[in-house]
């Protein structure tokens, strides 16, 4: 079954649905697109209050690998996957003035620890697991997605993550400081509607103003100041090592990489 990013509204409040059933919810290509354009339509309505993003069982297992040997392998077309599909999708987010709370549950992995990140209020279950373990894989997390990750979950745990491939519970990135909120799993839903309820009583409008303005502060950084690393951040398209670990990961065994 193919994947989809779903919006529904109800009154003030909006939801969107990561949905890749048999995937874990992973990201695909067209996913990323639907993204962007979900919360392209989120932004130009003024009658909402909050959104909540999640997943059945997961949040989101990361991106969509059975996909990749389509276009990794090319530079360009790399290139356009990253600064195109994925960056537009989180710079959609980015962008959005409306509240946006993360409901997290299982597995939230690669994509899903950069979705979570442009999130402004996260709650999680204590069955949720973290981390970026694309070193497996044999490529690097995309300039403006670290950028994006760092700042969200801290240097200290983005270095953990892609350089040594750590999977983190949801009480160790609440003590790091990415999550608000770490429950039961039996009470997520609970908790993520008491946020809401509480977000639905406050004025609408300073909300989309402080949003304003965290957005001036912070995104400086993560638009700008991997600039210089976009240019040629994925000459490794077409490296032995990025196949290797892509084609290991599809045939099921470890990666042999060479030193």
């Amino acid at each position: 079954m193919t994947g989809h990013v779903a919006l529904v509204v109800e009154g003030p409040l909006a939801r969107v649905d990561i949905a890749h059933p048999g995937k874990h919810n992973a990201m695909s290509r067209a996913m990323w697109r639907e993204l962007r354009a979900v919360f392209e339509q989120i932004q130009q309505d003024d009658a909402l209050t909050a959104v909540v993003v999640g997943g059945k069982q997961h949040f989101c297992a990361g991106g969509d690998i059975s996909e990749y040997a389509a276009f990794r392998f090319n530079e360009a077309s790399l290139r356009d996957f990253h600064e195109n599909d994925v960056w537009g999708g989180q710079q959609a987010m980015l962008a959005c003035d409306v509240p946006i709370v993360a409901r997290i549950d299982g597995n939230c992995m690669g994509a899903g620890v950069e979705i979570a990140s442009c999130c402004d209020i996260r709650i999680a279950s204590d069955r949720a697991r973290f981390g970026a373990p694309i070193a497996k894989l044999g490529f690097p997390m995309a300039p403006r997605e670290a950028a994006l990750v760092m700042r969200a979950v801290g240097e200290l745990t983005a270095r953990e993550m892609l350089l040594s491939a750590a999977v983190l519970d949801a009480g160790d990135m609440k003590q790091r400081g990415f999550l608000n909120q770490v429950v039961g799993g039996e009470l997520l839903e609970s908790a993520v509607h008491a946020c809401l309820d509480r977000m639905r009583t406050l004025a609408p409008r300073a909300a989309r103003l402080n949003k304003q303005a965290f957005r001036a502060i912070a995104l400086a950084d993560i638009a700008h100041a991997a600039t210089d690393l976009v240019a040629s951040a994925y000459g490794y398209a077409d490296s032995a090592e990025h196949r290797e670990g892509v084609t290991a990961f599809t045939e099921k065994r470890p990666p042999r990489f060479a030193p």
